[in-house]
């Protein structure tokens, strides 16, 4: 007798809870094409633990995935080897349908709830942008030949660069009128992460956030902007140069006070990569036109697995040159809030940083019009 109900505790438990889970279980369902590969790759949050599983789609691309979740959580999907992504918000017992090429996954339709529904809406009345640079994308991607590096192919790539940053200044236009016109919204925050949460633009971010209002602001992703938002505006255009400490190549201590009265470019840069090199050989050229009294330049290698660094391209590189030992955790990338490489900021004389982010082909042009501009 005291086995039978034990027994029928535990059955009675063992549904309690399958309720409980079902409560909060959400299902996504999708219908993607164009995929290489079948095996689609998510990842999310689960109690700040980061959760990767995988999904298997049938032939034509369909597939179903289930979990069971406590809050609003955040899906990441993976397509063709990673290639491209999408991003699912979901909260306990939504129902998600996801749609569309796995090629333009900025297109892709997801819909199921407000935030999604609202996001695509945007995606849907800004398509002819999305398409244009997802292309211009492919493109830069599909010549990535380290065979190919030449000069014509830097200035192509330049170019294509600065149409895709167009797109992006209109993109983020048409996100900034939709923020305006919606300041409580969660589709809001997650626009101004996508197009204004960027090192290069912190008037921008701060911006869009003056908009934002009511508990939204409480949210995770709200307080997390704004203390964004304050970190890189202590590393922005127009401000005084973060204080450097950094070890050379050769061992000698530099200091960001021993450059005052010079231009300063600080190239933070990777000891594998294809951009980098072309950085590298772009600014070689640079610095031969310089006048080396009034400029100064620093490599900073962030990446490296190995230390000391062994490219060869730096036994040739006529200037400073820094292995850092705590690579992408090092004080100067969290000072000047280097989020990619390469990265090139350029300092003035008097210890203020003029420009972030510079093309290395465009260093040349800035570095005079910085002069012009000091007159």
């Amino acid at each position: 007798m005291k086995f039978v109900k034990f027994f029928i505790l535990i059955v009675i438990s063992i549904l309690l809870f399958s309720c409980k889970n079902d409560k909060n279980s959400i299902i996504l369902k999708g219908d993607i094409f164009n995929l290489d590969d079948p095996e689609i790759l998510i990842s999310y949050f689960s109690a700040d633990t980061l959760a990767i599983d995988t999904i298997t789609c049938n032939k034509r691309g369909k597939f179903m995935y289930k979990n069971t979740i406590d809050t609003l959580t955040v899906f990441s999907l993976y397509f063709n080897n990673q290639s491209s992504s999408v991003l699912v918000f979901a909260n306990p017992k939504d129902k998600i349908s996801i749609k569309g090429d796995a090629q333009l996954s900025d297109l892709v339709r997801i819909n199921g709830n407000e935030i999604n529904n609202e996001l695509t809406l945007f995606k849907e009345s800004n398509k002819e942008l999305l398409q244009q640079r997802t292309l211009l994308l492919h493109n830069l991607k599909e010549k990535k030949d380290p065979k190919l590096v030449t000069s014509d192919r830097i200035l192509a790539d330049a170019d294509e660069i600065a149409k895709i940053n167009s797109f992006n200044q209109e993109l983020a236009l048409n996100a900034e009128e939709y923020i305006k016109k919606n300041p409580t919204k969660m589709s809001s925050l997650i626009l101004i992460n996508e197009f204004f949460a960027n090192s290069e633009n912190p008037n921008g971010l701060g911006r869009v956030m003056e908009y934002m209002q009511g508990d939204i602001l409480k949210s995770r992703l709200g307080l997390n902007l704004k203390a964004y938002s304050e970190k890189i505006n202590r590393s922005a255009e127009g401000t005084s140069m973060p204080y450097f400490r950094l070890v050379d190549k050769t061992g000698d201590t530099i200091h960001s006070y021993d450059y005052q009265g010079k231009y300063l470019l600080l190239s933070f840069i990777s000891t594998t990569g294809i951009d980098s090199r072309e950085t590298v050989k772009s600014l070689k050229q640079t610095y031969q036109n310089l006048n080396k009294d009034s400029v100064e330049f620093i490599s900073i290698y962030i990446d490296s697995d190995i230390y000391p660094v062994s490219y060869v391209e730096n036994d040739s590189i006529p200037w400073t040159v820094v292995p850092e030992k705590k690579s992408w955790a090092s004080d100067i990338v969290e000072a000047y809030n280097i989020e990619f490489i390469p990265n090139n900021i350029l300092i003035s004389p008097a210890g203020i940083i003029s420009d972030r982010n510079v093309p290395a082909v465009a260093v040349e042009n800035t570095l005079k019009k910085s002069v012009k501009n000091n007159r």
